[in-house]
């Protein structure tokens, strides 16, 4: 049928969305990376790696964009750029980890150096932000289980940013009560989001709406708090408060994983209206 709407078609599709996602992810990472490891100057060379392919990673990924659109079909210039990238992304993650573990924990596994060492979760994005790029290319953008992708990705993230939440908050013993609230928001986003997973019902979709509403509305006040608390802080200058005061962008990741969640739903709803049904080996293992 004709577009009569006379819209681009990725704007009602999940898919092209959640390339700019990644896109907008992977460059942002380049700041968030760039302020975490001036905390120590760069003392290791490796830490510039990522802030490198959170440089080049997004030019790669607008020239297959140019070339092919937000929805390049396979084996096409953007299709395997996207790759190349995911694939990148995957191992700079999953580096990264093992690097961040080294610092301390694999010396001496203790709850202290798990806490105060450098975070061990963080650079699990950059494999996120891979395994989203791949599936977008290895997965009908149409399907179901594309949704369900998402949304275990999303949740995914939700735990990831559980553990950053209590582990950030934890070196300070949560001096104020109110760093308790994101821990508690975000392990309310992992246990509904696990059910969501198995649960194609639209009244439990507005049900997870509302959690990633709040998820939203606590980010943008965490980031609000953090900021005053890092202009305000207690060192002599500005660059050293936000170097090592409160971390600046932190709590923005509870609004952007809101948002990939809402991607999934999106997509969900829209197999739903489609008629699309759950495939008959999850519905067994509902049963």
């Amino acid at each position: 049928m004709a577009n009569t709407t006379n819209k681009p078609p990725w704007l009602s599709d999940p898919a092209a969305w959640l390339e700019l996602f990644v896109l907008g992810n992977v460059g942002f990472l380049a700041v968030d990376v760039f302020i975490a490891h001036a905390i120590n100057a760069f003392r290791v060379w490796t830490q510039w790696i990522p802030v490198a392919f959170s440089l080049v990673g997004p030019v790669v990924m607008v020239v297959g964009m140019l070339a092919n659109g937000l929805r390049p079909q396979r084996g096409t210039l953007g299709d395997w750029l996207g790759r190349i990238v995911g694939a990148g992304s995957i191992l700079v993650g999953v580096a990264g980890l093992i690097l961040h573990l080294e610092s301390h924990f694999f010396k001496q596994q203790t709850l202290a150096n798990l806490v105060y060492a450098a975070p061990f979760v963080a650079p699990l994005s950059y494999t996120g932000l891979g395994l989203l790029l791949l599936m977008n290319r290895m997965v009908d953008r149409r399907s179901w289980e594309w949704a369900q992708w998402v949304l275990l990705l999303a949740w995914g993230g939700f735990v990831g940013n559980f553990g950053l939440s209590l582990t950030d908050h934890a070196q300070n013993g949560f001096f104020n009560v109110l760093e308790w609230v994101p821990v508690f928001t975000a392990a309310l986003a992992v246990g509904f989001f696990l059910l969501a997973i198995w649960m194609p019902d639209g009244g439990y979709r507005a049900v997870c709406v509302v959690v990633l509403l709040l998820q939203c509305v606590v980010g943008m006040v965490g980031f609000g708090l953090h900021l005053w608390r890092d202009v305000t802080g207690p060192m002599s200058g500005l660059v050293e408060n936000f170097l090592y005061g409160a971390p600046i962008f932190a709590p923005l990741l509870f609004v952007n994983l809101s948002v990939l969640g809402g991607l999934g739903l999106w997509a969900r709803q829209r197999c739903e209206e489609e008629d699309q049904v759950m495939p008959q080996a999850a519905a067994q293992a509902l049963a």
